[in-house]
């Protein structure tokens, strides 16, 4: 029984000397990351595919059961969409293969065009990619959420090359008013669908954002607290990533998520102690600070 738990990045300013250890060296910032959460989202593969060699030092920073979910890069799923971008996609494969194990899936984001009638498109790219990873598609198209026959269309795609459908829950954001500038940003920026909490794989995925306030973000995932203890309930090895718009409290949060669950779930593994900002190399020419 294991739940994944993690953020949009592992490094971010607001963590430096609160959370993780300020200052770090890049080679170390993701090893620090990695003893709060157990896995990450690859966005920053969405804008470039990373050298080989920066993903080498991915790896030697995390364990054989850390979670990647990495982005593939925006010319293969928005400028290509699926479609004669087989260059890109063997470089951005090469790029990754040091991650092994830990690249738990491909994660396949389609911007909000990409609708059922291009789902042909999907099919045939699925259908192409090599079968030793995971792969995990993301749509934003309302269509999908709010019509029968699109997401029924969608899952048997899905289902047949064993591909999960990601969920990205911002019901609890879109709830009320955005009340800080993060909030009034992600406001204009994220997609704005119905909660879906169906698995179709062993494996789920969970994106959800909550708000920068912690008490609203910890109201608006309870439904998740319970749909995930049922997924481990059935033999299931779900990920959770927990966003807010600002981020700044994200690291605790995705822990406390796990610890809400395991509240259900006494026989879930609680995480390893977190690394303390405490531990990391200071000087008096350079203390901790929070920024």
């Amino acid at each position: 029984m294991r739940l994944h738990v993690g953020c949009a990045m592992w490094t971010h300013t607001p963590w430096q000397g609160r959370y993780l250890p300020h200052p770090l060296p890049p080679s170390e910032r993701l090893r620090a990351y990695a003893t709060w959460c157990d896995a990450v989202e690859g966005n920053t593969t969405f804008y470039a595919t990373p050298s080989r060699s920066t993903v080498e030092t991915w790896a030697e920073q995390t364990g054989p059961g850390f979670r990647f979910v990495v982005k593939l890069p925006k010319p293969i799923t928005h400028e290509r969409r699926l479609a004669g971008a087989g260059e890109e996609l063997r470089a951005f494969l090469d790029a990754i293969e040091p991650l092994g194990p830990r690249a738990h899936a491909l994660w396949i984001q389609l911007p909000a065009s990409f609708g059922p009638n291009d789902v042909g498109a999907l099919a045939a790219f699925l259908h192409r990619l090599p079968a030793h990873h995971r792969y995990a598609v993301e749509v934003r198209h309302r269509a999908f959420f709010a019509d029968a026959r699109a997401t029924g269309l969608l899952e048997r795609v899905l289902g047949r090359a064993g591909a999960e459908w990601v969920p990205f829950d911002t019901t609890a954001f879109f709830d009320t008013p955005p009340t800080s500038d993060a909030e009034r940003d992600a406001w204009l920026k994220k997609p704005r669908v119905p909660r879906r909490a169906t698995a179709l794989t062993d494996r789920p995925i969970v994106r959800y954002l909550g708000r920068d306030d912690v008490t609203r973000t910890v109201e608006g995932w309870r439904p998740w607290v319970a749909t995930v203890a049922g997924w481990l309930r059935e033999g299931r090895s779900p990920t959770v990533f927990v966003h807010t718009p600002d981020n700044a409290e994200a690291l605790p949060l995705a822990r406390r998520f796990h610890e809400d669950v395991r509240a259900l779930l006494p026989e879930l593994e609680p995480l390893p102690e977190p690394v303390s900002p405490s531990d990391g190399p200071s000087s008096d020419d350079e203390p901790l600070t929070l920024f």
